[in-house]
């Protein structure tokens, strides 16, 4: 097994001013190559704690992604870092030189002489093109490790794994095949609740049941080795009827983009009006493209769930679309809901508890239980069924007249 590892650089990283992004999607990546990466570190933009570790992963880790400080500025130390590591000089690479000169050139800039300094590399290191941008990467052999150092900028950095990166590590090692992982996700149950419920299935050899909690909802992961893939599917099953209808999607796309996908085979469209998630709901399903009607965002005001119901109803006509999704304004830790659908309007009175999550978290619970609602009715299901631990304490239906 191939121990790939990741450095992440920079102050602002490693004191939390920034969210390090890169570094779970290059976990993800590596994951799905069939390369799962044996240790993450961070360090901060001091050049001896540079030096320092890069010479210690350097006799343990078969390949290095190091992650930022290749920019003109004083605090950018990858490069000097990485040739001081090797014992080696800096020297300027004249065709990434040129790249940058061009680079501005076409965008009507002057190069400041600062970006000299992105063209300089070690000695012995080998350029790594980066296609989008002005920062040069490039691959150093140190001891036993090969380290790729790639800029912080994520647009940058994720295409040069993909492809840069990536094809160097196919040629270089004989990569295992990627493992397999079935992706479940659920709304409403615990997760507390679903491993007792799952704990007593007997799973393949090698395969681990894993379980991901962001609220407000629960993702199940069944992952193991390729070799495996037959008996892990003949498992699948049993965790699918464990989640029942807790299980809002499968695979990866999301539960908004896979309701836009319906929505567009069935030739319906939503409007959506919003109080208390202040257009969440609708960013959500604009961003999967789906086929939106009017949309609007309400201050609070106390309305009745009858009420709620009606202007559903109402604002479907009005905005000429088959289906309305509303929002209410949260009073006394009570929300009201409703769906507007060609067969009937149907509104839920929702409790729960506010203290415990920040505005945000509660307003991505409310998007959720909505956009679950269009999920059940598209399905077949009862709108108003149990839904684990969001307690609907209340429910109406009004009829379509005929």
């Amino acid at each position: 097994m191939i121990k790939v590892e990741m450095l992440s650089t920079g102050d602002e990283v490693l004191h939390g001013q920034i969210i390090d992004t890169n570094a779970a999607w290059l976990a993800d990546y590596f994951f799905n190559q069939g390369l799962p990466m044996s240790r993450r570190n961070t360090v901060g933009d001091s050049l001896d704690d540079l030096i320092a570790v890069l010479k210690e992963r350097s006799e343990q880790a078969d390949v290095l992604i190091v992650n930022g400080g290749l920019g003109p500025t004083s605090d950018d130390l990858s490069a000097l870092a990485a040739a001081t590591a090797a014992g080696v000089e800096l020297v300027m690479h004249q065709e990434w030189l040129e790249h940058m000169e061009r680079f501005f050139a076409e965008r009507g800039r002057e190069m400041a002489p600062s970006n000299r300094k992105q063209a300089l590399i070690p000695a012995t290191s080998e350029m790594v093109d980066n296609p989008v941008g002005t920062a040069c990467g490039f691959a150093l052999q140190l001891n036993r490790c090969l380290m790729f150092f790639t800029p912080g900028v994520p647009s940058e950095f994720k295409v040069m794994i993909d492809q840069q990166i990536m094809p160097r590590l196919r040629e270089r090692f004989v990569l295992p095949e990627p493992p397999v992982c079935l992706r479940l996700t659920t709304f409403g149950r615990s997760e507390s609740e679903l491993a007792q419920s799952l704990e007593p299935l007997s799973l393949p050899e090698g395969a681990v049941m894993g379980y991901r909690s962001s609220m407000p909802i629960i993702e199940l992961k069944l992952t193991g080795p390729a070799s495996q893939r037959q008996a892990m599917e003949a498992v699948w099953p049993q965790v699918q009827r464990v989640a029942g209808e807790s299980a809002i999607f499968e695979g990866t796309a999301g539960l908004p983009a896979q309701l836009a996908e319906r929505l567009r085979a069935q030739s319906l469209n939503i409007a959506v009006s919003e109080q208390f998630t202040a257009g969440l709901l609708c960013l959500q399903l604009s961003s999967a493209q789906a086929p939106l009607g009017n949309s609007e965002v309400l201050s609070s005001r106390p309305e009745t769930l009858l009420q709620v119901a009606e202007r559903a109803k109402t604002f479907a006509l009005q905005a000429g679309s088959a289906l309305a999704l509303v929002v209410g304004s949260l009073e006394d830790e009570s929300l009201h809901f409703a769906l507007h659908t060609p067969n009937g309007t149907y509104g839920l009175q929702v409790k729960f508890s506010v203290t415990r999550h920040v505005l945000r978290t509660r307003q991505e619970v409310c998007a959720m239980m909505a956009l679950n609602m269009l999920r059940r009715w598209l399905n077949g299901w009862d709108v108003a069924a149990e839904h684990g631990w969001v307690n609907v304490v209340d429910s109406i239906t009004l009829q379509t007249s005929s």
